[in-house]
């Protein structure tokens, strides 16, 4: 019974660690983007600090369960921590770096100590190979309990600051629970039991706070009041209320702000239009916000809308929060909308459906997830969806602050076929902004704009076209799935204005 008790102390404090390593991978990608470099740096710090701390365990030779115990207690509340503490320090604008990588540190050591330890504490129960085996096994097993948890319902369902104090938690009652398993090996058990039940109490108190803990850290990250925050398993998602009205923040980044979106989704929407031959079949990638379906609606004879967004929460979030539909116009309710809750790149590589304007509105390629969404293969699918006279437009980030990037994505459509025609316009909360309109063949204008427009005109227009030397062309290179050049430049540009 003790034994096996033991072994499932393995599978307990491998899960936790896996799960403390991914949280802070997770976290670091939400804060600082470039999700590839988060976890690989992440992951190698932390199995450097595991070999570290399997190399400090030969240098404790006397109380080998005290010192477990302490160990576990030390992980525990290192771990249970790390989320809120994390979120703090960045909040605070303190070195965020030095902390994220100082936590993985600390708790890759402690548990590269705690496995060597619990293996010595069992080798005169068992023979070494059976230890050996049956240690490894439990670990293995733990990290492939940690990392199928994670995804599917720690992060949704709990979110980071919850999780992290419930698996400090969980180590925190191991560490109790061992002090009557090894009981007969400890100095004085009532002393670390105490020191366990004071650890498990902060950390329940933790959890029980954590929702509020959450709140108080997002409202040091975003400076109006946070009104919605929810993880989704895909993102997640922050609405702001104040002087811009309402925002929306996906992953820490601004999506739109309600002062001043018009500008950006007129930019979007009109232009592709008035280039497109007909309009009857309509698709739109992203988007789930609803804010390009009021654009498009103000076309009277767009038969069919097609919205491909992966997040259901956020398309029913653009039905469901008042403020959000008041300002898309209820644009879901419209029977024309069909929505898609799916990847984009699966639903071009599954379907044959041409469409006479897509409308490409994906958040920005700060990673690779989404940077696959605008290399040279996502845009060849695309080409293959658009009617003929159609019209594609992709939304490409800055061309002032991110010109690389900007230019990178017009040249990757060029690479995929479509003869191109990039703009820009100026959205107040993002600066200078850039799109794409892309097509087979000559770009031309066939429609009038319509009615009731509050920044496009058919005066204003043509400026938009235009680049100063600033924003002009530069050589770069194409986006492809091998390489992700976009991402690199995207970047390495925005670390320079944030």
């Amino acid at each position: 019974m003790q034994r096996s008790l033991l072994f499932l102390t393995v599978l307990v404090i491998a899960t936790c660690g896996l799960v403390y390593e991914l949280l802070v991978g997770t976290l670091a990608s939400y804060l600082l983007g470039d999700s590839v470099t988060q976890f690989s740096t992440v992951i190698g710090v932390y199995l450097f600090a595991m070999g570290i701390g399997s190399w400090l365990s030969r240098f404790v030779e006397k109380g080998l369960a005290q010192r477990f115990v302490e160990i576990e207690l030390a992980v525990a509340l290192v771990g249970g921590l790390s989320a809120p503490l994390l979120f703090f320090t960045f909040a605070s604008g303190a070195a965020f770096r030095l902390a994220l990588y100082g936590v993985v540190l600390a708790v890759g050591t402690l548990v590269g100590l705690e496995i060597p330890l619990l293996m010595r504490l069992l080798k005169d129960q068992l023979e070494f190979k059976e230890v050996v085996a049956r240690v490894l096994t439990f670990d293995y097993l733990g990290a492939l309990i940690a990392s199928l948890l994670f995804p599917i319902l720690l992060v949704p369902k709990l979110g980071l600051v919850r999780t992290s104090f419930v698996f400090g938690l969980l180590n925190a009652l191991v560490g109790l629970w061992s002090t009557w398993l090894l009981a007969p090996l400890l100095v004085n058990p009532v002393r670390q039991r105490i020191k366990a039940v004071l650890a498990c109490a902060l950390l329940t108190v933790g959890a029980a706070m954590s929702e509020k803990l959450t709140y108080f850290f997002e409202e040091q990250l975003y400076n109006d009041e946070v009104v919605l925050a929810h993880s989704t398993p895909y993102q997640r998602v922050v609405v702001t209320r104040g002087h811009r009205g309402m925002s929306l923040f996906l992953n820490g980044n601004l999506q739109f702000a309600a002062v001043d979106e018009y500008r950006y989704h007129e930019a979007l929407v009109h232009p592709a239009f008035k280039a497109a031959k007909a309009h009857a079949k309509v698709l739109i990638l992203g988007g789930g916000d609803g804010l390009a379906v009021r654009e498009v609606q103000r076309w009277s004879d767009v038969a069919s809308i097609t919205l491909v967004d992966l997040d259901p929460y956020m398309t029913n979030l653009a039905k469901t929060l008042g403020e959000l539909a008041e300002l898309n116009h209820h644009s879901f309710a419209d029977p024309r909308v069909t929505i898609h809750n799916e990847d984009a790149l699966q639903f071009l590589s599954e379907r044959g459906e041409q469409y006479d304007v897509v409308l490409v509105d994906f958040p920005d390629p700060n990673s690779f997830s989404l940077g696959k969404l605008y290399t040279a293969h996502f845009y060849a699918l695309l080409r293959k969806h658009l009617a003929p006279g159609g019209v594609a437009v992709v939304q490409s980030t800055s061309p002032l602050f991110a010109r690389r990037s900007f230019w990178c994505v017009d040249a990757t459509l060029k690479a995929a076929g479509f003869t191109t025609r990039p703009y820009h316009a100026l959205v107040p909360s993002f600066g200078e902004w850039g799109y794409v309109l892309a097509a087979v063949g000559p770009i031309e204008e066939h429609h009038p704009l319509p009615d009731g427009l509050r920044f496009l005109s058919e005066d204003s227009l043509p400026a938009l076209y235009s680049f100063p030397p600033d924003m002009a062309p530069l050589e770069v290179e194409v986006n492809r799935l091998n390489n992700q050049a976009l991402v690199r430049y995207y970047d390495e540009e925005w670390k320079r204005w944030n």
